[in-house]
């Protein structure tokens, strides 16, 4: 493409990076040609255990098994659909055709891609280049052998969270990342310059706590697709890392390893009650933990780091499995309740009260399946069903290889209520009523079954596939994408979908939402070579703290 220049890449042999899965060769769940998958042990698969004190090494040499693009294709021949005898679906074309009219450069060279090419409507921010919204665009330009925009990016973001950032007479900390960019072009002194939102101007104020895990996911990712490990190990991005991890791992009066959240700090950007300890939030902070093991130098400050970070990783998942996850019989547990417990004896933990469980959850747990729950925080369990939190959950192996076949079993026997007609559902159920005036503020975009409040959200699409190919579950993820492109094209790309069953172009629905059609490319990508799942996946770790058999006299 135009204004992106060729890499000078140092030469990594052509592996597949999905040799991290131990228990099954993915090639065998697709109905595709047999790929060549070599088994080797990576760093993703090492033991926590490896990485306590006193252990070292000389440099990211760990990067055994990276999937090396078989370079870029022709405008509208996706690379990895020229590198198999698949025949592309008619959308693939006109997906990577809007795509690339979505970039943005900066001083010549492609920076990001907008939220949206599409300004029919008043612009508000959608012509900013998003931290979020950008992830699976540019994971899209890496399965395509196309790098330089994603490193490009990394940088400039980077460079942006060195800026001093106040909200009125507030100073935030020097680690937060912005939550989005824009590109100013001056015609008549030729000059281009950066205007950086980091929560100063998002409806709410909010910072953005999602972009800086966003960041290191996305520095990983790029670093196992093209075996570049300049870039992560340059100053400047050990720096980055150190900055945002410095924001997460600061002790202070919590009593959770869990991370406190306002309203609106991630991709739900509106009030919808997930303050508190959402489960997206831990979700990507804890696949962000993992993604630093695995960049971080053991020079002095990179040590202590690491250190940390281990510590945290055993507390966190052990919360997480322990307290978020839900199934049939923990349902039940919680059902039988007994409150006002007092010391360390209690089994109901955070006193929740029984009666506040919501009559819909009964009937929507399934006797086999189970989910990580939006919220737990004390004397309240949030019931409701996040997509993105346990999606990643499985990607990040946040969750155990159980509980990651429990939230798949959940989705294909809850298909109708998770799914409908457009894959996926971003919560579910909706908030009606005077729940919806009390928890959202009579918020007009988040109505029933609208936007954040049970909406369905194509971007989602590519999460879903990427967690069926590592569950082994290819078939979900054709059932979806089969779904998606019955309307996505048809319906101009739609930022999100409305209605109990997800038929109905979102009322305030952007069209040609760039993570829309991004989502879709990675999806069917993924689904076409799953190697390209070792970029946004990580194995469980072997020697992680087990979880504690549950029984009657145990919390959740």
């Amino acid at each position: 493409m135009d204004g992106i220049r060729e890499m000078g890449l140092r030469n990594v042999a052509s592996q597949c990076s999905i040799s991290e899965v131990d228990d099954y060769d993915l090639s065998k769940l697709l109905d595709k040609p047999k790929l060549n998958i070599e088994r080797q042990r990576s760093f993703d698969e090492r033991s926590l255990s490896e990485l306590s004190v006193g252990f070292s090494r000389g440099g990211l040499e760990v990067f055994e098994t990276v999937y090396s693009p078989g370079g870029r294709s022709a405008f509208d021949t996706p690379a990895s659909s020229a590198r198999h005898s698949f025949e592309p679906h008619p959308m693939v074309a006109e997906a990577w055709e809007a795509l690339r009219r979505s970039l943005v450069s900066f001083r010549g060279q492609p920076v990001g891609t907008v939220a949206a090419h599409d300004f029919s409507d008043e612009v508000l921010n959608y012509d900013q280049v998003f931290v979020r919204d950008f992830v699976p665009s540019a994971l899209a330009f890496l399965m395509n052998g196309e790098p330089d925009i994603v490193k490009n990016f990394l940088l400039k973001t980077l460079h942006l969270q060195g800026w001093e950032k106040r909200i009125d007479r507030f100073k935030l900390g020097e680690g937060v990342m912005p939550a989005s960019f824009k590109v100013l072009h001056d015609p008549a002194r030729k000059t281009d310059s950066l205007v950086a939102d980091f929560g100063e101007s998002a409806i709410g104020r909010v910072a953005p706590v999602d972009s800086g895990f966003w960041w290191i996911i996305l520095l990983r990712a790029y670093t196992k697709s093209t075996g570049d490990l300049s870039l992560a190990e340059t100053p400047e991005c050990q720096k980055g890392m150190r900055l945002i991890l410095s924001l997460c791992l600061s002790e202070g009066f919590d009593t959770f390893p869990t991370l406190l959240c306002a309203d609106g700090c991630s991709m739900i950007d509106r009030r919808m009650g997930i303050y508190g300890y959402p489960i997206e939030i831990q979700a990507l902070f804890f696949m962000a933990l993992r993604c630093a093991l695995t960049l971080l130098k053991h020079d002095t400050e990179g040590k202590e780091f690491v250190e940390r970070i281990v510590k945290r990783l055993h507390a966190l998942s052990y919360h997480m499995r322990s307290y978020f996850w839900l199934d049939f019989q923990q349902l039940n547990d919680i059902y039988r309740y007994k409150t006002e417990e007092y010391s360390h004896t209690a089994v109901n933990k955070f006193n929740v009260i029984p009666d506040s469980i919501p009559e819909w959850v009964f009937d929507f747990m399934p006797t086999r399946g189970g989910y990580f729950i939006g919220n737990v925080s004390p004397a309240r369990m949030d019931f409701r069903w996040f997509a993105l939190g346990n999606l990643f959950a499985i990607l990040s192996s946040l969750a155990t290889p159980e509980q990651s076949v429990a939230i798949m079993d959940l989705i294909e026997s809850r298909w109708e209520e998770l799914v409908g007609e457009m894959p996926l559902k971003i919560s579910y159920p909706a908030i009606e009523s005077h729940d919806w005036r009390i928890v959202t503020g009579c918020d007009p975009k988040n109505t029933r079954w609208s936007y954040h409040n049970g909406g369905s959200w194509p971007v989602l699409l590519w999460m879903l596939t990427a967690a069926c190919i590592k569950t082994g579950r290819p078939q979900i993820a054709r059932r979806a994408i089969d779904l998606a492109e019955s309307r996505l094209l048809k319906d101009n790309w739609p930022e999100y979908y409305d209605g109990k069953l997800g038929r109905y172009v979102g009322k305030q629905a952007r069209k040609f939402q760039t993570w829309s059609i991004a989502g879709y490319l990675v999806a069917k990508m993924m689904l076409e070579d799953p190697s390209h799942l070792g970029m946004i996946s990580l194995e469980e770790d072997k020697q992680m703290k087990p979880l504690i058999k549950r029984s009657s006299s145990w919390t959740c």
